[in-house]
């Protein structure tokens, strides 16, 4: 079948005024010429060679500059577009290093560590290197050493290997603690490269980033000083980000001299139904319904085709009403269709990989796992479900279509909620804003703590050390002491437990052991559940999905971590309802607005699963709620929170009657809108508001980190209160409906089941609020200085316009480990 243009593509997927009325804007990003360089002369003519049998003749521009500094001993991060042959910029030195080691007289040789943040790209790579290494012989040993890697395997890859990928789960839990038996290794070790390194943000990222230091310490230890060679998507500072990371300097490479094809990006809002929601509020069709419809539509007319969705349940669901619209029109089509998420055992994970490279599947639904980099050439199309938080990540996930230089089209499907109906009706905040700053914060001493145990239980913790883990690592070692987690012995720090110090750092903050979901006739084990979400999504009586298969929850053992489920076919779905409460530990900045304050400040949130909600799949219909005995957990973070006075309401013409509903509103939008201005997920964060808290004495609006001691969110939007408080605003008083719905004001992880809330109220009370707040400093993602990271292109195409505290939260994190 011949491959057709994007745009005809498009063109299909909306015939008539009914689908084409969905289609708010289209962008189009014309294709872009290349430009060529040298490889610098240091590179083996071997290795050289063996790219341009593969196909490379001579690199872009970017790619030779960063292999120059990777010769230079200077660490160097790579930020170009996606299919930008970023990989090809660092494995060029890597492969010349090892090359030049095998040739060593005495000693292993060079060697070099890949740090992918999945799996699934850690295999894929190490494909890449073995097709392109294959005629450099037994110079290039890449291996694989992940939690699925045989053990049998194992000692010979730390004997042998000398290209090891890994991924920073296994760095922290499995090689750093073992570095005895790594030692020839890590005194080898000339290159660490860091593969995806945007994802590295947040409360994880933050982890990651001691990992590394704990890292650099040992190689210190074994007479290794190793370049760090960083590969990143387009990011606003990329050079600063990679420095927070890796706690070195870092040249930055960002100027993309790859060609690209035409792309064309369409925003795409699904329409209302005639079904009412809650509070009489219209109800526009799910973006899951919507994707899976688009993905059949795709699927039929041949066009290979991957959907990102942001949960696992909604891949697993768009995949299996994908598959059932299929089998009607032809039942091998069905077969071509699956989908792809976290949790599933490592031989379907590898099984899925290869029929999407092969090309047996069509379309594919997938969760982020698939984003971060797995080559899949050949792809003409994908869907994102729903804004997937960052600028970033839109452009990586449309990235992957129109990886072989063709052109590609790209669909941004709306859900229902504020930020998503903004976005579809605001084109210039994705198209004509730069991509974000990746925000860490390694001081954060509920991440630095753990590492400082983990490190010192590696080799004695001396005051030498304290420097490479920043300027708060002197001041937390008392307080381990006083723990009994530490003791200084003469002039270094000394683990004293038996277990391991390395189980003390969560570093992808899930909260815990993850849940595993077993079948109760067979005792088969399905997979995972990450123990934050356990709560919410495994619980007694929740539908769980797997595999294109449904199941009911039969009960959650939270002492063992195991839920059990049997297969069932209910015909609705289940969401977790929570009560939330909030206490205010300490004010670190308040300043006034008008008569009321913003303030910045350290929290105590106590959040309880009490109820589940039985819905309809496609109408979101309730049927019913069941309540649920679970325990509370309590999170201690980093907050933003508002307040009002009795003047500001009576200017906004604010009773006591609406008060809860106004302050509910607010917080639900202001929530929603977060990630336009934070690198963060929806998810990510929470909020509580409150008619009169008692630590404020005033009505107030808490918007908090959903992580121990943040995450660096709640601060962003303090220092961006104005206009993330204006977009709230216009979001919720732009909307049509006429007493608020799930595009402006109604949440879909409210646990007070979206009441009270009064849109005009809230209209009003932020109108007031932002009538005297202070003007801000420019922010530097909304007016970016020159060379500052931009869109994926510089250039443009043209434009188609066609009384009790309720609260929010994410998913809850366990205590901090001192």
């Amino acid at each position: 079948m011949p491959r057709l243009s994007p745009g005809t593509v498009l063109d299909r997927l909306a015939p008539g005024p009914g689908r084409a009325s969905r289609i708010t804007h289209t962008e189009h990003l014309p294709p872009r010429e290349g430009r060529h360089a040298v490889w610098p002369d240091r590179i083996r003519p071997e290795v050289i060679a063996a790219v341009q049998a593969g196909g490379v003749e001579h690199p872009w521009v970017h790619q030779a500059r960063a292999a120059e500094h990777a010769l230079d001993g200077e660490s160097v991060v790579v930020a170009t577009g996606t299919a930008s042959g970023k990989s090809l910029a660092y494995l060029v030195p890597v492969l010349t290093a090892l090359l030049d080691g095998s040739e060593a007289p005495n000693g292993r040789g060079a060697t070099t560590l890949y740090l992918a943040p999945t799996k699934a790209l850690a295999a894929d790579q190490c494909r890449s290197v073995k097709e392109l290494s294959q005629p450099l012989g037994n110079a290039v040993r890449p291996a694989v050493y992940d939690g699925d890697t045989p053990f049998e395997e194992r000692e010979w890859i730390r004997q042998y290997a000398n290209y090891v990928l890994t991924n920073p789960d296994m760095l922290h839990r499995g090689i750093l603690p073992s570095h005895a038996r790594w030692s020839s290794f890590l005194k080898s070790l000339k290159y660490v490269v860091i593969d995806e390194c945007h994802t590295y943000r947040g409360v994880f990222g933050s982890h990651v980033a001691h990992v590394l230091r704990r890292l650099r310490r040992l190689c210190a230890r074994y007479g290794a000083s190793p370049v760090f060679l960083l590969a990143s998507a387009t990011a606003a500072d990329p050079a600063v980000a990679a420095g927070r990371l890796t706690g070195l300097p870092v040249v930055e490479v960002a100027d993309d001299a790859s060609p690209r094809g035409e792309l064309v990006f369409a925003l795409w809002e699904p329409p209302l139904t005639e079904m009412v929601g809650e509070k009489g509020a219209p109800v526009r069709r799910t973006a899951t319904a919507e994707t899976a419809d688009l993905l059949t539509d795709l699927t039929v007319q041949g066009v290979r085709t991957v959907a990102f969705v942001r949960s696992r349940r909604g891949a697993e669901l768009i995949a299996v009403i994908a598959q059932e619209r299929l089998a009607e029109v032809d039942r091998s089509l069905a077969r071509r269709v699956a989908a792809y998420r976290g949790g599933y055992l490592p031989e379907e994970r590898r099984a899925l990989e290869q029929a999407l490279h092969s090309g047996e599947l069509l379309g594919l639904a997938a969760t982020t796992a698939l984003e971060l980099g797995i080559d899949v050439s050949g792809l003409d199309a994908v869907l994102i479900a729903g804004y997937p938080g960052t600028r970033a990540s839109l452009w990586q996930q449309a990235g992957r279509a129109g990886r072989s230089g063709q052109g590609a089209l790209a669909v941004l499907v709306a859900r229902d909620d504020p930020l998503d109906t903004f976005l579809v009706h605001h084109p210039e905040a994705l198209f004509d804003r730069p991509v974000e700053s990746t925000v860490l914060d390694p001081d954060n001493p509920y991440v630095l703590a753990p590492h400082l145990c983990a490190a010192a239980a590696e080799l004695p913790l001396t005051d030498d050390d304290l420097p490479l883990f920043g300027p708060e690592a002197a001041g937390l070692l008392p307080q381990l002491e006083a723990a009994k987690l530490l003791r200084r012995r003469t002039k270094a720090w000394h683990w004293t437990r038996r277990e391991r110090a390395a189980d003390l750092a969560d570093i992808r903050g899930e909260g815990g052991r993850p849940v595993q979901v077993v079948e109760a006739g067979t005792g088969r084990l399905l997979g995972t559940v990450d123990a934050g979400a356990s709560h919410t999504t495994v619980h007694e009586g929740a539908v769980h999905l797997h595999q294109g298969r449904t199941y009911l929850v039969r009960s959650l053992d939270l002492e063992d971590s195991v839920a059990l489920v049997e297969q069932a076919d209910p015909p609705y779905s289940t969401v977790a309802r929570d009560t939330t409460s909030i206490s205010v530990l300490e004010t670190d900045v308040e300043i006034p607005w008008g008569q009321g304050r913003l303030c910045y400040g350290s929290v105590e949130v106590t959040n309880q699963v009490v109820s589940f909600l039985r819905r309809r799949v496609i109408t979101g219909e309730v049927l019913g709620e069941s309540k649920l005995d679970l325990p509370p957990r309590t999170l201690r973070t980093r907050a933003v929170w508002w307040t009002v006075t009795e003047d500001q309401l009576d200017a906004a013409r604010i009773g006591p009657e609406i008060l809860g509903g106004a302050l509910h509103a607010a917080e639900h939008a202001s929530i929603g809108m977060l990630p336009l201005f934070a690198t963060c997920d929806r998810w990510d964060i929470g909020g509580v508001s409150v008619p009169l808290h008692p630590d404020t004495l005033l009505p107030t609006v808490f918007v908090y980190d959903g992580h121990p001691g943040g995450a660096g969110f709640a601060e962003r939007a303090f220092h961006t209160a104005r206009a993330w408080l204006t977009a709230t605003r216009q979001a919720i008083a732009s909307c049509e409906c006429d007493a608020g719905c799930p595009s402006c004001i109604q949440s879909p992880k409210c646990g007070n089941g979206n009441d009270p809330l009064h849109k005009r109220g809230a209209v009003r009370l932020l109108t007031e609020l932002l009538r005297e707040a202070p003007q801000e400093k420019p922010d530097p993602e909304r007016e970016p200085e020159a060379g500052a990271g931009s869109g994926p292109a510089p250039e443009r195409g043209a434009r188609t316009a066609p009384g009790e505290a309720v609260g929010t939260v994410p998913r809850p994190q366990g205590p901090p480990v001192p």
